[in-house]
């Protein structure tokens, strides 16, 4: 597996190829996830629960499009049947992909599409698709983490570029006592980037305070948009009911016990493929509220969120969830996704791919 980022780098993506690999590997697949290292801090070869991870150097270290040549001769060198290339919004989905079809070797990608923080960079996206259309067209097979996700990219593939649907699990490790909901309290999990739409809670707090004294907003995740949100608290007068921290990717049982303490869970992104984070605290129960839009709509069409259109003010923001607060909307007891589901379904696409060399 072929990924820009790996643990302890934070992100879906990183989760993803981190549940999924253990669980392939827990069932005999010999795994490697070969990584990237902008920061030269981590260990170059290590084992992670049954799953060997390479990383190779990349630069520049600051930039989110940096390049790591060392991709190429690692794929090309290596022994593996397939390579799976887990994102493709980076440079190390064309290297990789090249690097396959060079070796020989057949190769799937699962394209983990997100939003960004920069207009020009989000609207830049679909010409990236388009660059990269014949190296993805050239695919094994290409996966989509949600019908949403699929329906986007089949629109650009066109009818050569076939797509699978594979969501995302949504289990948490579960401690020993979950806490009780905390009155009053909002979750807003995400990375801290513009586009997951904290500042958009924080906004609403103060007009939801004026109806409920209690309440109070803890921000679930790290990432350079930090000094803003926190600049943004100050502005509107809310520093001191906004906490921000992060909780590490790989203590899942640290974030269920947060998501079980929301009273209500906030998910206001611009943009998402499926919405991990909003699965997850259906799996808890906890009433949730996201942007009505992208792959968040089908949650709402099936009854797990509440839904407000995009953009909505913030008064709108705050009367949703004060609704939710005080009326809440428990997820309907329905068939989740899990990450056994969705390493098994890749399996099958492995063999479907390798045939008789599996």
């Amino acid at each position: 597996m072929v990924t820009p980022r790996f643990f302890p780098e934070a992100g879906g993506v990183e989760t993803h190829v981190f549940e999924v690999s253990r669980r392939l590997a827990g069932a005999g697949v010999r795994v490697t996830v070969l990584t990237t290292d902008r920061g030269r801090a981590l260990p170059r070869r290590e084992t992670v629960e049954g799953v060997e991870v390479v990383r190779v150097p990349a630069h520049p270290r600051s930039r989110d499009w940096y390049v790591a040549p060392a991709l190429a001769p690692a794929i090309t060198r290596s022994a593996a049947q397939l390579v799976h290339v887990q994102s493709y919004h980076s440079m190390v989905a064309p290297l990789a992909m090249l690097a396959a079809r060079r070796a020989g070797k057949p190769y799937v990608v699962t394209f983990h599409s997100g939003g960004h923080s920069s207009g020009l960079r989000a609207r830049a996206r679909t010409l990236q698709l388009r660059t990269l259309g014949p190296l993805l067209r050239g695919a094994d097979r290409r996966i989509a983490v949600s019908a949403y996700e699929a329906q986007r990219f089949g629109r650009v593939l066109g009818p050569a570029g076939a797509i699978d649907v594979v969501p995302n699990g949504a289990e948490l490790t579960l401690p020993a006592v979950l806490p009780d909901p905390v009155d009053g309290l909002i979750v807003s999990p995400g990375r801290l980037e513009r586009y997951k739409g904290h500042h958009r809670v924080i906004e609403a707090l103060p007009h939801l305070l004026a109806r409920m004294p209690q309440a109070r907003l803890r921000i679930v995740g790290n990432g350079p948009y930090e000094p803003e949100l926190r600049q943004r608290a100050a502005d509107v007068g809310v520093a001191d009911r906004v906490e921000i921290a992060g909780v590490p990717p790989a203590d899942r049982a640290g974030m269920a016990t947060v998501l079980a303490s929301a009273g209500v869970v906030a998910i206001l992104s611009d943009y998402e493929s499926q919405g991990i984070s909003a699965v997850e605290a259906a799996v808890l129960r906890r009433p949730i509220v996201v942007s009505d839009s992208t792959a968040l709509h089908e949650l709402v069409e099936r009854g797990v969120a509440a839904g407000i259109p995009a953009g909505s003010p913030p008064a709108a923001v705050a009367a949703a969830l004060e609704q939710q607060l005080r009326r809440p909307m428990v997820p309907t007891a329905q068939q989740l996704p899990t990450w056994d589901g969705c390493a098994d379904r890749l399996l099958e696409i492995y063999r479907e791919v390798l045939g008789d060399a599996s």
